[in-house]
């Protein structure tokens, strides 16, 4: 199969080397990769220019800067990258980070899956961060000698980044199959573009795989950048992905009491019943996510 790999990047000089590095010694190597420099300050297009002198199956598109958006800017960023390929001459599409380093097997097992399962829609590995707990004093600091293409983690320091379920394709590292890809209608510029995808393959019966045994590394952990604002978000979040008030309500009330604060409930509400915005979703989408969510929920009942 044949990959087309776009890595949305802004101010990533500390992390895109790395990235590219691992890519470039992959055992598996039929795949073209696009960077979308999207207006960085630093180095990040020196490096990328740089480095593509090296090897033909990578590119650098430049843009200017533009407004930041959680959720939307990165897809928007991304969707820039695939206006520059055909990329439906492609049987895979991939969205990468720029702060993921891939062990040098990542793309030949993530090939493998789509190849041996023809229901897989979205295939990933898992995302590791280094041990901070345990290791305090790694915490922010880079090891010039250490070997980044080293996985073996024999001292346990990369761990399971835990935001998510392990069966959750994380956003750093989305793989599509173009069939899947092109039945999603594409990625939706909006917050929580990242587990809409998900919810619109299942509804074109696509599996969402995650292979627990292969792993990368996020060189930057992911930080909750509005943190103030979680809450807020967490509203729009749900508005977005075409949940109903009481489907609402039940999520909130399921974060809120994960974080022990009633206050998150009524600012999640209050902001779920704020959004004005039309949804990016069809009648038909929408109707899907949230009988898909009702049956999660009197399921998780043993109803």
């Amino acid at each position: 199969m044949k990959f087309l790999i776009i890595i949305p990047a802004h101010n990533e000089e500390k992390n895109i080397s790395q990235c590219l590095e691992s890519l470039k010694n992959q055992s598996f190597q039929d795949f073209v990769c696009v960077v979308v420099n999207d207006g960085s300050t630093d180095k990040t297009a020196e490096i990328v220019e740089n480095f593509k002198l090296q090897t033909s199956n990578f590119q650098l598109e430049n843009l200017q800067i533009s407004e930041h958006q959680p959720g939307a800017k990165v897809v928007r960023t991304f969707n820039k990258g695939l206006e520059t390929v055909d990329w439906k001459s492609f049987d895979v599409i991939c969205k990468y980070d720029a702060d993921i380093v891939f062990p040098q097997n990542y793309l030949q097992k993530i090939n493998q899956t789509f190849e041996s399962n023809p229901k897989a829609g979205i295939v990933s590995g898992l995302v590791y961060i280094k041990n901070y707990k345990q290791n305090p004093e790694i915490k922010n600091l880079r090891n010039p000698n250490e070997n980044w293409a080293d996985f073996s983690n024999k001292n346990q320091e990369w761990v399971f980044e835990n935001l998510s379920s392990k069966n959750h394709v994380r956003g750093p590292i989305k793989a599509y199959r173009k069939e899947c890809f092109e039945d999603m209608n594409g990625l939706r510029a909006v917050l929580g573009w990242d587990n809409l995808d998900i919810l619109l393959a299942k509804k074109s019966n696509w599996q969402v795989v995650t292979i627990k045994d292969l792993w990368v590394k996020h060189l930057r952990p992911t930080a909750y950048k509005y943190k103030d604002q979680k809450a807020e978000k967490l509203g729009q979040y749900f508005y977005n992905i075409g949940l109903s008030l009481p489907l609402a309500m039940i999520s909130s009330a399921k974060s809120s009491f994960k974080n022990r604060s009633a206050k998150e409930f009524f600012i999640t509400i209050n902001s779920f019943l704020e959004q004005k915005d039309k949804r990016n979703l069809s009648k038909e989408e929408i109707k899907f996510i949230r009988n898909l969510r009702w049956k999660e929920f009197f399921k998780n009942f043993g109803l």
